[in-house]
Parts: C-alpha cells; structure tokens; sequence
C-alpha cells in the first residue's frame, strides 16, 4: 500500500506516493529521475549515494523514504544554479582533477558541501574525516582534499 511523503527537493516541494519500503536513494533515481546520485554498494559503505538531509551528509541507500517527511533534501543536481553555473565546489573539483571517472564525485562534493557549511575553513584532518566514508578508486583523494581546500578559499 503506497504512502504519501512531502518534502523539499532541491528547493521545490514534492509530494510523491511511494511504497513504504523504499529508500530515499530509489525515490530519487527510479521514480524523480535524478540519475545524480549513484548506487555503487547498496550498503552504506562506499558513499556514492550521498545526499544532504537538512544539510547533513547522508547514505540515501540506507535511509527509508518515509523518514524524509517534512525535511529538506539536496542532490547533486541542487547545486547548479538555473543558469547553469556550477557550485563553486563542483567547480573546484574539475579545475583541480578531482574528477576522473566521476562515479564518486556526486557523493563526494555533497560530504564536503556539508563540511563547508559547517567549517567554511576547514584542516585537513577536517576534511579526511568528512569525505572518509566516501570511497574513490581513481584519484588516490590529493586532488579531491585539494579541491576542497581550494573551494573553501574562495
């Protein structure tokens, strides 16, 4: 039996019938199509399916859709302005080579968005913990520490 969630997506207000059983990060991609937040373990070990919850980091792929009632999510797609300009981060991280593959990349400048937001000038060791439940396999994560760093000097 479906229920009805209502919810702020990207600034706009959803209310959508889902089966309760889903999680947010199927919401998002099957039923939303917004094919920005990936699926890579489906276990919340690799981060690639991190969205913001009222502002915190989360793993969409562990986190049921009906808990999203009355609160604010942001996607990867949520940063772009309507022009089409890029969030600073999101532009840091192509003008520091923190995007190769890009599979992790959404999940990854959604965890730093939240550092940012809450350390707009973080230390390193901030941002090693912050992204650490985001798993790379192309960049080694110099160039995506960089990028970071690079963002919250603008």
């Amino acid at each position: 039996m479906k229920q009805t969630v209502q919810f702020k997506l990207n600034g706009e207000s959803i209310q959508i019938e889902v089966e309760p059983h889903l999680s947010l990060l199927q919401v998002i991609r099957e039923k939303l199509e917004l094919t920005g937040t990936k699926e890579g373990c489906g276990m919340g070990e690799c981060g690639a399916c991190t969205v913001l919850v009222d502002g915190k980091a989360i793993n969409s792929c562990l986190f049921p859709i009906l808990e999203v009632e009355g609160k604010s999510v942001t996607t990867i797609e949520g940063l772009i302005e309507a022009d089409g300009t890029l969030h600073p981060l999101q532009r840091s991280f192509v003008e520091n080579g923190a995007v190769q593959c890009g599979f992790c990349t959404p999940g990854m400048v959604l965890s730093a968005k939240a550092l940012l937001d809450q350390h707009p000038k973080p230390t390193e060791k901030q941002i090693r913990l912050a992204i650490s439940g985001n798993l790379c396999r192309c960049t080694g994560y110099i160039q995506i520490i960089r990028a970071i760093q690079a963002a919250s000097e603008q």
